[in-house]
């Protein structure tokens, strides 16, 4: 799968500025959502390549919005990266449990999850 088109989920404006930089930079389009609400309705909508989710936000949180995103038929094929500040070893099992691909802790090193999204299948 060649990704081409990323939807970044990420309540703050900092970190989605950031990343919306990045991968920008590496030629990749991106779409912002700023809520797990938001990202399950653009995932459906837009059908990206890869949606990089951040955790901790108000109302439906990135492990809620995750599973949604991979339990549904319509968007189960997207890989979701989980990007957070929740570092705990139980945290990434269960963020994987809801079907994200990777997980990466915050703040965010740019290699790092730039060699994450080029070692996706």
């Amino acid at each position: 799968m060649s990704v081409r088109k990323i939807l970044i989920v990420d309540d703050s404006p900092t970190e989605r500025q950031f990343l919306l930089e990045t991968l920008s930079r590496r030629g990749y389009e991106c779409l912002i959502a700023t809520n797990g609400e938001e990202a399950v309705l653009k995932s459906k909508a837009e059908l990206p390549d890869l949606i990089i989710m951040d955790v901790v936000m108000p109302g439906t949180n990135g492990f809620q919005a995750t599973r949604t995103i991979a339990r549904d038929a319509v968007t189960q094929h997207i890989p979701v990266i989980l990007c957070t500040t929740k570092s705990q070893e139980t945290d990434k099992v269960w963020g994987m449990r809801q079907g994200a691909r990777e997980y990466i802790v915050k703040p965010i090193n740019a290699k790092e999850l730039l060699a994450k999204i080029g070692a996706l299948p």
